[in-house]
């Protein structure tokens, strides 16, 4: 089944048969709504955001009136989750507020129990999103399908990406890229050298070190360096794990022409 969806959510190429696709899967996996959602205030998001939903018209409009796209206890559980959960997890994965448990009721009010959400794979730079399915008050989630649904969300998910963002439903402005070298003086402003150290380091003149920065700098639109590099990390030009962790190391000294 999870095979297929996907074969057929590469394949659509609108939101309309992208909704007819996501109805079908959560009607083979024993559910009866589905929700495809960055975690985001949806009234002030671009036009990228992804939204995609076939939840009761009436819970979908207290949610949108009511900015809970940010404040989900569900989104927020999944930001804790690397796997997968039932909603009837969460009180063992976050703290619930008294705020949290009326939304919850509110929903269940309105034809929405319990749940299955996948967090969605996060990609920096872009809000944190995820694929959730549901059933009515009183209909338990159909357990033995979990981990099919848990393959299918991941699959879901990226296949929304795809259209909102390189499709008809929104166009993401294209990243900044920088050179070879900008890149590389980047790197080293983010592991805490000085024009000088860097220009040691790369075998080029200093005035050249700071001309790639500013370079650097104007095609990402900021004028300090530490956004620069900020901006970098959140884009993936930069990585925490490959390029930064242990390359912390103390200031280059000039030489003194003195021998040990």
């Amino acid at each position: 089944m999870a095979t297929h969806f996907k074969c057929v959510v590469d394949a659509v190429a609108n939101g309309d048969d992208f909704a007819a696709a996501m109805k079908g899967l959560t009607d083979q996996l024993g559910f009866q709504y589905f929700a495809l959602t960055h975690h985001v205030d949806l009234a002030r998001a671009s036009g990228g955001a992804i939204h995609l939903h076939n939840y009761p018209t009436q819970w979908a409009d207290y949610y949108h009136r009511h900015a809970l796209g940010v404040t989900d206890p569900v989104h927020r559980a999944s930001h804790v989750a690397r796997v997968g959960f039932p909603w009837s997890h969460m009180a063992a994965m976050i703290p619930l507020s008294g705020r949290d448990r009326r939304i919850l009721a509110l929903g269940r009010e309105h034809g929405i129990g319990d749940g299955f959400t996948v967090p969605a794979v996060h990609v920096p730079g872009e809000a944190r999103g995820s694929c959730s399915f549901a059933n009515e008050a009183g209909r338990p989630i159909p357990h033995d399908m979990l981990p099919l649904a848990e393959v299918a969300g991941l699959f879901a998910f990226e296949g929304a990406r795809r259209l909102w963002s390189i499709g008809s439903l929104g166009q993401t402005p294209p990243r900044p890229m920088l050179t070879d070298r900008q890149r590389d003086c980047v790197l080293w402003v983010a592991r805490g050298k000085s024009d000088w150290e860097i220009s040691l380091i790369l075998k080029v003149g200093e005035e050249t070190v700071a001309r790639h920065i500013k370079q650097a700098c104007e095609r990402y639109g900021v004028n300090k360096r530490t956004y620069l590099v900020i901006l970098t990390l959140f884009d993936g030009t930069l990585t925490f794990n490959t390029d930064l962790r242990g390359y912390f190391s103390p200031p280059i000294l000039p030489f003194s022409g003195i021998a040990a």
